[in-house]
C-alpha cells in the first residue's frame, strides 16, 4: 500500500522495479492500480477462469415420454428414471402423449400428471405445471 498518487509517479516507480502498473479497479475512486507483472497476471487470471467453468454444471432437459393407461410396472421403472435424472441435478420433462380416443378421458392424464408430482415431491418442485400442447400434455419438474 503505497496510498494516492499520481499516473506518473506510479509508472515511474514500476518501471524502477522492472514490473508494469496494472489498473485492477477502474470504478473505484480514485482508481486501484498494482505494480506487477502483466503477463503473470493474465495468466493467473485464465488459469482462474478456466477452473470455474470446469465446476460449471450445464443443466439438461430430460424427457420422460408416457401415455395415460401406463401400468403400473412401467410406471415404477419411469419414476426410477425421474429420481436419477433430478439427482444428477438435471430438469424433466414429462410428456403424456394422447392417441386416438384417450383424448376423450383427459382426467385421467390429469390424475397421472398429479401422482408423478406428488411422487417427485420430496426431490423436485414444479417448474410449468401440466398443460396441453396438441394431442399431449407437458410438465416440467426441476431438482430441489
Amino acid at each position: 500500500m503505497i496510498g494516492v498518487m499520481t499516473v506518473r509517479e506510479a509508472i515511474g516507480l514500476a518501471e524502477q522495479v522492472g514490473l508494469d502498473l496494472v489498473e485492477i479497479s477502474p470504478n473505484a475512486e480514485p482508481p486501484v492500480c498494482k505494480i506487477l507483472d502483466y503477463g503473470k497476471y493474465k495468466y493467473e487470471e485464465q488459469k482462474r477462469r478456466n477452473e470455474a467453468r470446469k465446476k460449471q454444471k450445464v443443466i439438461e432437459i430430460k424427457e420422460i415420454k408416457m401415455r395415460p393407461t401406463i401400468d403400473d410396472h412401467d410406471y415404477e421403472t419411469k419414476m426410477k428414471a425421474i429420481h436419477k435424472f433430478l439427482a444428477e441435478g438435471d430438469k424433466v420433462k414429462i410428456t403424456l402423449r394422447f392417441r386416438g380416443r384417450e383424448m376423450a378421458n383427459q382426467a385421467l392424464g390429469m390424475k397421472l400428471m398429479d401422482r408423478v408430482q406428488a411422487d417427485t415431491a420430496a426431490d423436485a418442485k414444479l417448474e410449468q405445471s401440466a398443460k396441453f400442447e396438441g394431442r399431449q400434455m407437458i410438465m416440467v419438474i426441476a431438482p430441489k
